[in-house]
């Protein structure tokens, strides 16, 4: 990207705080290059349902009270962020090593282990391999808005808001790579998106106890608010014609990137809360990634950026 001083969509004056490097105002035109992190949901068999929220039954809040897998239920007692009422293991897995830690900790904790016949934990779980081991808890804490926006003073925020975003593998990968490149928050839409389901827990492989999550009631609104805090609003799509990779050091800057959900991508409005849009150059004969290797690929790039800064 260029190092010009960004400017409004109408060509007005540079944003406060100008002196960032690149990106220019305005969401980008439809056309040109591929490769995006909107595109394609992972599939999910049986007859299990994690539904998104917004259909009926679901939860208001941000979700996570039955976990399960055994990474999940072990970096939730290693956590200590919330109350673990008790855990379930397959009474088969009774002194088993792959489950030791778990008790150990559980114990030293005072949280009541049961061993319970595969069968009924099966029944009860919601995910496709509970792996013999299914807690319930608290509902995971929302991360405070306004905490994410201005950081905790080390380092420039580094966000990523999910536009929408429905299945539940997907948004659990998205949350474990957010954890692996360092980001700071992830925003989440209050309506019509998945929220932390024992799927998306099990996926993230225990990163939604460590990465600050929060809902919020409209993404277009926020990201409005981002830019007053002057926050890097930067989008993917697989038609933007900028290239990821020539984010330069606006990585370096705050910033929060958005991901489009399964197939649709970016909503319009969302798409035109964007300081820039990028997309992921694809080189094969395919036109673009599964949102959440997207993810993992955009995260590490500004994760990159900022090593080589720092």
């Amino acid at each position: 990207m260029s190092k010009q001083s960004p400017r409004d969509k109408s060509g007005g004056g540079s944003r406060s705080g100008s002196g960032r490097g690149g990106a220019q105002r305005g969401g980008g035109q439809r056309s040109g290059g591929r490769g995006s992190g909107g595109q394609g949901g992972s599939q999910r068999g049986g007859g299990r349902t994690d539904r998104p929220t917004g259909s009926a039954g679901a939860p208001k809040g941000l979700g996570g009270r039955q976990i399960e897998g055994r990474q999940a239920v072990r970096e939730m007692l290693i956590a200590g962020r919330r109350k673990v009422h008790e855990i379930w293991i397959s009474s088969e897995l009774e002194g088993d090593a792959g489950v030791d830690d778990i008790v150990t900790i559980a114990k030293a904790q005072r949280v009541p282990v049961v061993y319970i016949a595969r069968s009924r934990l099966e029944r009860e779980a919601r995910s496709e391999a509970p792996q013999g081991v299914l807690a319930t808890a608290a509902e995971l804490p929302e991360a405070d808005l306004g905490s994410m926006l201005h950081g905790d003073g080390t380092a420039p925020p580094f966000l990523v808001a999910v536009d929408g975003v429905t299945d539940p593998g997907n948004l659990g990968a998205i949350i474990r790579s957010c954890d692996g490149a360092g980001v700071s928050g992830v925003l989440l839409p209050r309506h019509r998106a998945v929220h932390v389901t024992p799927t998306v827990a099990k996926a993230a492989a225990g990163a939604v106890e460590f990465v600050p999550i929060t809902l919020v009631p409209g993404l277009p609104a926020v990201l409005k608010t981002m830019k007053e805090h002057g926050i890097w609003v930067v989008g993917l799509d697989d038609s933007a014609e900028r290239d990821l990779f020539e984010l330069g050091d606006l990585a370096a800057e705050p910033i929060c990137l958005v991901l489009g959900a399964e197939g649709a991508g970016l909503s319009r409005l969302t798409r035109d809360r964007c300081d820039t849009v990028v997309s992921i150059p694809m080189l094969g004969g395919v036109s673009s990634l599964n949102v959440s290797a997207a993810a993992a690929l955009s995260t590490y790039q500004v994760a990159q950026v900022r090593a080589q800064l720092t």
